[in-house]
């Protein structure tokens, strides 16, 4: 039985999935697309009830968010504040400072996360990094997310992968999900064909 919290996901339908949520203390990997939704799920975590920092490394920098474009990563744990840590994104580091360094910042992280109770969240754009280094970092992971856009004749499908998940079952199954004007939803009707 574990001995850590669970802290809510932020996604409606995704903490009962996921046996009441991500793991506290944990380094949570988010993949998918810049078109997949991993932007929601990253600000719906975020902006869940206790709060915490977003770092954006390579987008517009939103009210509330840390602008850490211009910082290096053996910097960001002095901007890790509150429970709940989005840095946007781990793509940037690798392709800017390389994989080593991005090892190096998600090692610091889980030792932040572990040290002072924080849940850190990385996003991770797939097709731009080199299989040996997407292992290297889905390693490191507790948690690991996919976000997958499949592409159908008249229709796109937009599916969530749980691929790792520290003390908790994981789910056999990719789970449709819905992005609305509140973030992403998990979908509750399967396809028929």
């Amino acid at each position: 039985m574990s001995t850590h919290r669970k802290m809510t996901t932020g996604v409606i339908g995704l903490d009962a999935l996921i046996e009441g949520g991500y793991p506290d203390e944990s380094i949570i990997i988010v993949i998918g697309s810049s078109l997949s939704g991993i932007d929601h799920i990253a600000r719906q975590f975020w902006k869940e009830e206790d709060g915490g920092s977003y770092l954006m490394i390579d987008g517009e920098v939103e009210h509330g968010m840390v602008d850490a474009r211009g910082m290096t990563p053996d910097v960001f744990p002095s901007s890790y504040k509150g429970k709940r840590i989005v840095v946007d994104s781990l793509s940037t580091i690798v392709l800017t400072f390389g994989i080593d360094v991005a090892l190096d910042c998600l090692l610091a992280a889980r030792e932040e996360a572990t040290r002072e109770q924080k849940t850190i969240m990385f996003l991770l754009y797939n097709s731009i990094h080199k299989p040996e280094d997407e292992n290297r970092i889905f390693r490191l992971a507790d948690v690991l997310i996919e976000l997958k856009v499949v592409m159908h004749v008249t229709e796109v499908e937009r599916q969530l992968a749980v691929h790792k998940l520290r003390s908790a079952t994981v789910p056999k199954r990719l789970l449709p999900f819905n992005i609305t004007d509140k973030g992403i939803e998990l979908s509750t009707t399967s396809r028929v064909v």
